[in-house]
């Protein structure tokens, strides 16, 4: 693991072979393990984008293993052809497996919050609180009942698709900067240097994008699993998210037996928007005498 003097992207990274792949994660920190999972987002997000911000924190309390998704930034490359949250998570189990941790906290956000979901409902024995959020439930997203913007984010998307600007493998820096608003809430952190980094972490490794090109994610409808859920449970979710609206998280919380919501005044994109707020949520959570 990595002192928290050597906190950096380069400075934390390392990696192991399981799952059938390799293995990209950032591990820092010492005391009781948390695997962090990642976000969503246009061009190549990474774990240390979605979680950079919070590490230093974090990591004075916990052991923060922060993994890169199979198929994003320097994990894989392997194809699938299943749900891909289910995908994840069996990676994340190989991950804790090949480091020799039977149980850990499981924390995700975006994605890593639906995959760290299924995770807690697929292997209860190796979770000791959740802490998840910012997530669909079904492929394609849910049916929105109060959300005022429901599904402008898809909109967007699909709006820059039909102009011939986003194709999977073929984000510009202009594209991913238009995307990037319906991730971040406050315009004034979409810099240049976020835009190039995504940019840069797209189109560094072909072959994770021949990986995505040939994978599948077949159809998912994770709502018999969350209830299922057994380990104490923070939801934490952005009041402005337009691509996952709160009102998910509602029912979530509905579901989810031991659980509670937090909305924070951010977008989809948690952790790196509202730090500061996020981690006094987690750590109330992760070490108060929760039930």
């Amino acid at each position: 693991m990595t002192s928290r003097a050597q906190l950096t992207e380069e400075g934390t990274s390392h990696w192991v072979e399981a799952g059938g792949m390799n293995i990209h994660y950032h591990d820092v920190g010492e005391g009781p393990p948390m695997i962090m999972l990642h976000s969503v987002g246009p061009g190549g997000v990474t774990a240390w984008i979605t979680f950079h911000k919070v590490l230093p924190a974090l990591s004075q309390h916990f052991r923060c293993i922060a993994m890169d998704m199979p198929n994003f930034a320097k994990s894989g490359p392997l194809a699938y052809n299943e749900p891909v949250h289910n995908f994840q998570a069996r990676t994340a189990l190989a991950l804790m497996d090949a480091l020799g941790i039977e149980k850990a906290h499981i924390l995700g956000n975006s994605q890593g919050g639906q995959t760290a979901m299924v995770f807690a409902a697929h292997y209860p024995e190796r979770v000791n609180k959740l802490v998840c959020g910012t997530c669909h439930i079904v492929t394609g997203g849910d049916t929105y009942l109060m959300a005022p913007h429901g599904n402008s984010g898809r909109k967007r998307q699909r709006l820059a698709e039909l102009s011939g600007l986003a194709a999977p493998e073929t984000q510009t820096p202009d594209t991913i900067r238009l995307a990037l608003g319906d991730y971040i809430d406050d315009v004034k952190l979409i810099t240049g240097d976020l835009v190039e980094y995504l940019h840069r972490m797209h189109v560094g490794r072909p072959d994770l994008a021949e990986a995505r090109k040939n994978s599948t994610s077949t159809y998912y409808d994770h709502g018999p699993d969350i209830v299922n859920i057994t380990a104490p449970t923070l939801i934490i979710w952005g009041r402005y998210d337009m691509i996952c609206p709160f009102e998910v998280g509602i029912n979530m919380l509905n579901h989810i037996p031991n659980s509670r919501l937090t909305v924070l005044h951010c977008g989809h994109w948690v952790p790196f928007e509202q730090p500061e707020e996020y981690n006094a949520h987690v750590l109330s959570f992760l070490k108060g005498e929760w039930a």
